[in-house]
């Protein structure tokens, strides 16, 4: 994102500084960008096993799971965009101005634009299927008579809020990303053909917009939180207590004792009152 707006905010490109930066840069762009969507995939996983009524599937709900699943995709990604520095390189389009792009064969570009296409798609259709599975799970707990509860369920309100919390963030990754890999898709398919100024010029302004709302799923998590999670507010405001030096329990307590106060101090004016008609 920092990226981003050194490019359009003050016209630094990072990526035509070297040709190191510019494979660099893209190997840690393509890999970084498929980390959010995977955490959001193994905490939708994570959310349907904890909301299921079978305690031997609860018990896959763990942080030793969660730790070594994140581990493996990671080093997935990581290694499967090696590729990337080789194919990029530093291509000179007039005597000062450079481009990082991939090389002039094309191939690998149409290759990634459709990999990331069928990628976006298969994740959102997987985040709506355990999304669809989660709230099933979710509703039956609820249905159960509170006297049973105990029983076979251990989710809790914060649970609840999470996983609300993560529907919310779901349906903002599906909807943001989806147009960018379409229009990838168009660019790279029709890179070879001669564009005119007008084309050349939608082609830029809907660039901008696929990169603004790509980018939104990955900054929009924090006001997700703090809309639909009352137990996040609430840790953020314990949180700012704590910045600013202010014991939050004992400006409750100060509170409380200047209530009392207002209280002993109407007491005293009506016995007052009462004394002086007298």
């Amino acid at each position: 994102m920092l990226i981003h707006i050194l490019n359009f905010g003050f016209n630094i490109n990072a990526y035509t500084s070297s040709v190191a930066l510019c494979k660099l840069l893209n190997y840690a762009l393509y890999t970084v960008n498929k980390l959010p969507p995977t955490v959001l995939i193994l905490a939708s996983i994570d959310r349907l096993l904890l909301s299921s009524q079978n305690v031997n599937i609860r018990l896959y709900s763990s942080k030793r799971l969660a730790y070594f699943s994140l581990s493996i995709t990671t080093a997935f990604w990581v290694i499967f965009y090696i590729p990337i520095p080789i194919e990029f390189d530093l291509f000179q389009l007039y005597p000062s101005s450079f481009k990082c792009y991939i090389g002039y064969s094309g191939f690998y570009n149409v290759f990634i634009s459709l990999f990331s296409l069928v990628v976006n798609v298969s994740f959102s259709v997987t985040l709506i299927i355990l999304f669809l599975m989660a709230f099933k799970n979710a509703r039956q707990l609820r249905s159960v008579p509170r006297q049973q509860r105990h029983q076979f369920r251990t989710m809790n309100k914060k649970d609840f809020q999470l996983l609300r919390c993560l529907y919310a963030l779901d349906i903002a990754y599906i909807c943001f990303t989806l147009f960018t890999s379409i229009f990838n898709v168009y660019l790279a398919s029709t890179q070879d053909q001669i564009r005119t100024p007008l084309r050349s010029a939608v082609e830029n302004f809907l660039t901008r917009v696929a990169v603004f709302s790509y980018h939104i799923p990955f900054c929009i998590s924090f006001f997700i939180f703090l809309s639909l999670s009352k137990a996040f507010r609430q840790e953020m405001k314990h949180l700012m207590y704590k910045m600013c030096g202010k014991d939050q329990m004992g400006m409750h307590e100060q509170g409380n004792i200047q209530l009392h106060d207002r209280r002993d101090n109407k007491d005293l004016n009506i016995v007052i009152n009462v004394v002086s008609t007298v």
